[in-house]
């Protein structure tokens, strides 16, 4: 092994998922079968980064990819991590071995073409065959709760309605949905391009114009009904038009660093399954993450009325899946059948990935 195959082994493993794109991780090559991979979170920037939760799955969805890359190479990897108490800039080692018997991970090929699937989605039932291999690739611990009949679909849909009037809303995440989209792009490196985004061209110069300022989205909200349109295009109809929404939940509740880190594992190998699958995947997180904050007793705006309704939507959301308020959420995303997007985030180079 040498440094031409780590560097290759990097290239491919950038194609990771992170929040929005935010890639948080860096590399540094610290030996021949050794590489160091420097994490750090967003929690200070971005009102969906609670308590850096979101970086951390993303660390271990890189780690889980790193892995699935090496076995290309007939290498095995080993992984270990240091972190302060808050975990803010953890750094994980990542040592790799040659072996004899190594085959290449059926989910290798499905790297580069997993995407996030905005739009809406055919609502063809999953199959047998489907259903049984996204369980498999959650493993022992997490169990996958599958919501696939229209009312059920339905319910999911008056969720994430209700649940984007708060995201919407809220000043706090205002600063986030500026940042995030990179407008008039059809990819984009570090961003969500525009056109990737889900909504129509007339909705996207609208939502161009009006996120230049707060006192613009607040003016719209209050007077122009300024949430409908992009509530409509980008929760309501996917939610309806999709084959299942998919709720992760955790065998036991994550409460250390490496317990997210191999929920992040996890979850990129069910990713990677549903593409193989033929499937395409959308993160539908905000749910979950203002749940964390509504049962951490955590205030997250200035609007005081946002957290009351944080809290009102996570017994909601609760009866949906049929659990008490102590019951972990990890992760929650819809899938189906649909063409590939056109338009999609990339990757930073790998150039500017190196330290």
């Amino acid at each position: 092994m040498n440094r031409d195959i780590l560097l290759q082994v990097i290239d491919l493993a950038r194609w990771a998922p992170s929040g929005d794109n935010t890639q948080p991780w860096r590399f540094s090559i610290v030996g021949e079968q050794h590489l160091r991979v420097h994490g750090h979170d967003t929690r200070d920037e971005v009102l969906y980064d609670y308590e850096g939760r979101a970086s951390h799955i993303a660390h271990g969805a890189l780690l889980e990819t790193l892995r699935v890359v090496a076995s290309s190479f007939g290498l095995a990897t080993h992984w270990t991590v240091e972190a302060d108490s808050e975990a803010r800039s953890p750094v994980y080692d990542v040592h790799f071995s040659a072996q004899s018997d190594m085959s290449t991970d059926p989910l290798f090929p499905y790297i580069e073409k997993r995407v996030v699937q905005r739009r809406p989605m055919r609502t063809t039932a999953l199959t047998p065959t489907q259903r049984a291999a996204i369980q498999a690739s959650a493993g022992d611990e997490l169990e996958v709760q599958f919501f696939e009949s229209f009312s059920e679909r339905l319910e999911v849909a008056s969720l994430l309605w209700h649940n984007a009037r708060i995201r919407l809303t809220c000043p706090e995440a205002f600063a986030v949905h500026r940042k995030v989209i990179e407008w008039r792009a059809r990819f984009s490196e570090d961003r969500i391009p525009e056109q990737a985004v889900g909504v129509d061209p007339l909705t996207a110069r609208l939502m161009e114009w009006v996120m230049q300022s707060w006192e613009r989205v607040r003016f719209f909200n209050r007077y122009l009904l300024g949430t409908v349109a992009p509530r409509v295009q980008l929760d309501f109809l996917p939610a309806v038009f999709c084959a299942a929404h998919l709720l992760l939940r955790p065998a036991r509740a994550p409460t250390e660093l490496e317990d997210w880190v191999r929920l992040g594992i996890s979850l990129q190998r069910l990713w990677l399954t549903v593409t193989k699958e033929g499937l395409h995947l959308q993160p539908e997180l905000t749910p979950v993450i203002f749940r964390w904050y509504a049962r951490d007793n955590r205030r997250f705006s200035s609007a005081p009325a946002l957290f009351e309704d944080a809290q009102r939507l996570s017994h909601v959301f609760e009866r949906l899946a049929q659990c008490g308020p102590d019951e972990p959420f990890f992760f929650f995303c819809r899938v189906g059948v649909a063409a590939a997007p056109w338009s999609r985030s990339l990757r930073l180079p790998r150039e500017r990935l190196m330290r």
